[in-house]
């Protein structure tokens, strides 16, 4: 989430180059190059079950595809600071789809992780002087308040598509290897946005988009595609769903570090309060337990 959260801060000058659907294409297509080795199946895993493959479209369609569009489109028709208190409810959404579908016990404990890490991303969007790098509508005109409840709608739909590519990965984790399930959901991605990206690239002046822009989106493909996913579902083998879900509030912190250290911006009070807070969120959803330290576990 850390590593989100640095890629989405410095990739906004690749949002003002490619438009959005030919940029997801690109960056699954440069992923799908470095993963290819890893697609070919590991002589010790179970052939795939019916189920398992329409988790992994699943996984792709709703995690990487309708996510990007309800989020983009969201935050055309809304305003920043809706956009993120709407956003904020992912670690809550989360919590309550895995507690839902995979029947996984979330401790009080955890409960008050989720509240800190909610309160504390909603103060960041409420703060007044939002940073820029954390803005996701910065640069894109504002629409009038007519459709602003379609944008919050669109909103709670990328939240929900990002809870349940939490608790899918977690699924997923049982039988298939993180290495596996990295480059599957990736070609799924390619697979959906291959229409789309042919027909923006014939449009398209590649010549014009300057070295360090490839640099960037190279960058962005395998930070996106590969590092991010793979480390995610890495962790979820061991972590339950609920609990990985308070780390989503890393994003926004890392997202906040970038944009002081690197772009130079500043935080508020407010703010610094409040990345206070999301980050006590994780303290508490992934300290030991007592009965754990009792055991040695912790």
């Amino acid at each position: 989430m850390s590593l989100v959260g640095s890629y989405v801060a410095l990739s906004k000058p690749l949002a003002a180059v490619f438009p959005v659907l030919l940029l997801a294409w690109l960056r699954f297509g440069i992923g799908g190059l470095a993963m290819a080795h890893w697609l070919k199946k590991p002589p010790g895993e179970p052939p795939m079950s019916p189920r398992t493959r329409r988790l992994l479209f699943l996984e792709s369609f709703l995690g990487n595809f309708l996510f990007t569009l309800c989020m983009i489109s969201g935050v055309k028709l809304t305003n920043a600071v809706s956009a993120g208190v709407i956003m904020a409810a992912i670690p809550a959404a989360v919590a309550v789809l895995s507690w839902l579908f995979l029947r996984e016990r979330v401790a009080p404990r955890v409960w008050a992780g989720v509240a800190c890490a909610v309160v504390g991303i909603a103060l960041v969007a409420l703060s007044k002087q939002e940073l820029p790098a954390l803005d996701p509508s910065a640069g894109a005109p504002q629409n009038t308040t007519t459709l602003a409840w379609l944008g919050n709608l669109l909103l709670i739909g990328a939240v929900l598509c990002e809870a349940s590519y939490a608790v899918i990965g977690k699924a997923l984790t049982v039988s298939l290897s993180p290495r596996r399930i990295s480059a599957l959901i990736n070609l799924w991605g390619l697979i959906l946005t291959t229409p789309f990206g042919l027909w923006l690239a014939w449009r398209f002046d590649f010549g014009a988009v300057p070295v360090a822009t490839w640099v960037l989106l190279v960058f962005y493909a395998l930070a996106a595609c590969m590092w991010t996913v793979w480390l995610w579902m890495t962790g979820l083998k061991s972590v339950p769903a609920a609990q990985a879900g308070v780390f989503t509030v890393l994003l926004p912190v890392s997202a906040a570090a970038v944009g002081v250290g690197v772009l130079g911006e500043r935080l508020s009070g407010l703010q610094m309060l409040a990345y206070g807070v999301a980050l006590t969120g994780v303290l508490l959803a992934t300290a030991p337990s007592r009965t754990a330290r009792d055991r040695g576990d912790g």
